[in-house]
């Protein structure tokens, strides 16, 4: 297929989408997302099936980017019919992305509800995290008006103003400095090292998504437990006992150590709002020990397949080591590495 074929193809190249192979091949979750959204519009079982083929006509040769962008806005609309009417009028557009953009705009009215009050926090990135705070305006107005007195105008505003913002919030004690529970990942030699004063070639792993150097952590203050989890290169986890359906506090630990994250790919749900997720079910006998468990978001604990058969994959853990295996069987490691990956590869 030349550039020119790549750009010019339509909607038919999706007769044939399966999901477990895009997510397989590489795709994004997104992508995948807008493709098999596209995919069961045109050419899923549907009871307008005069307007499905009517609309299929038309979209050929229709620049399959455009066709996703028609299907994510008529998200938006609730009656099918309506959905079906305005896709027909849409999949007719021959022009730019941009004019379509604006056509879309004109025929989708989207009710604009106020966004709820919200605070988020994303993962860790090279030692940064972001905040996002949605909050009533007059009272933001007035942080920001505040944060903009606190600077000057020879730096740029934003990183002044983050700064000016925690000199708020530490001043007088109101934000407390966080007290983080560090376990350290054994092979003992590591162990030995950081005692010995060689900490800086050795990463701790955080049950909040952080990291920390073991030069770093002997510079804290952590009370008088250290907690050592050792790991087995070939079984993981070592001296855990089989116990209760749900796991322990202790086995929660260990399997946060080794899922940080969500297990499921590209999923971004740190180990702090994940559960705790048998891979052989209990209810069909596994055991709830460290071998049979991993860390999912509680929407991928949901559609994990129990008999493996389901059209999301199911959670394995061959060699010790946590993957995601697609329905037509490619296994995909988890985007986030654990403490079996960072500590034997």
């Amino acid at each position: 297929m030349n550039f020119s074929e790549f750009v010019s193809a339509g909607v038919s190249v999706l007769a044939d989408f399966d999901r477990s192979a895009a997510m397989a091949a590489g795709l994004s979750t997104a992508r995948v997302r807008d493709l098999a959204r596209v995919h069961h519009t045109y050419f899923g079982p549907t009871q307008f099936t005069r307007k499905q083929r009517e609309a299929l006509a038309a979209a050929d040769g229709m620049p399959v980017d455009q066709v996703v962008l028609i299907e994510r806005k008529l998200t938006a609309v609730g009656d099918a019919a309506e959905r079906w009417r305005i896709r027909l009028d849409l999949v007719r557009h021959r022009g730019s992305y941009r004019a379509l953009t604006k056509r879309i705009a004109r025929l989708i009215h989207v009710p604009v509800s106020p966004p709820k009050p919200s605070c988020r926090f994303s993962r860790s990135k090279a030692g940064m995290r972001t905040m996002i705070l949605t909050y009533n305006e007059r009272d933001l107005a007035d942080l920001e008006h505040l944060l903009r007195q606190m600077i000057t105008s020879d730096n740029p505003a934003a990183a002044q103003m983050a700064e000016a913002l925690f000199t708020l919030l530490r001043d007088g004690d109101s934000l407390p400095h966080a007290r983080p529970r560090p376990i350290v990942l054994v092979p003992v030699d590591d162990h030995v090292r950081i005692h010995a004063g060689n900490g800086d070639e050795v990463t701790l792993i955080l049950t909040d998504g952080t990291t920390m150097t073991g030069a770093e952590y002997l510079h804290h203050e952590f009370g008088d437990t250290l907690e050592v989890a050792a790991f087995h290169p070939q079984h993981g986890p070592v001296n855990l006992y089989h116990t209760k359906r749900l796991a322990n506090t202790k086995q929660k630990t260990m399997s946060k150590l080794v899922c940080p994250a969500c297990a499921f790919p590209d999923c971004k749900a740190t180990a702090e709002t994940t559960q705790t997720h048998h891979i052989h079910a209990w209810a069909h006998g596994g055991m709830t020990n460290m071998d049979n468990l991993a860390e999912l978001c509680p929407f991928h604990n949901g559609v994990n397949a129990d008999n493996r058969n389901g059209p999301f994959g199911y959670i394995d853990n061959a060699g010790a080591r946590i993957h995601w295996i697609a329905p037509n069987g490619v296994k995909v490691p988890m985007t986030t590495p654990g403490a079996m990956e960072l500590l034997f590869g």
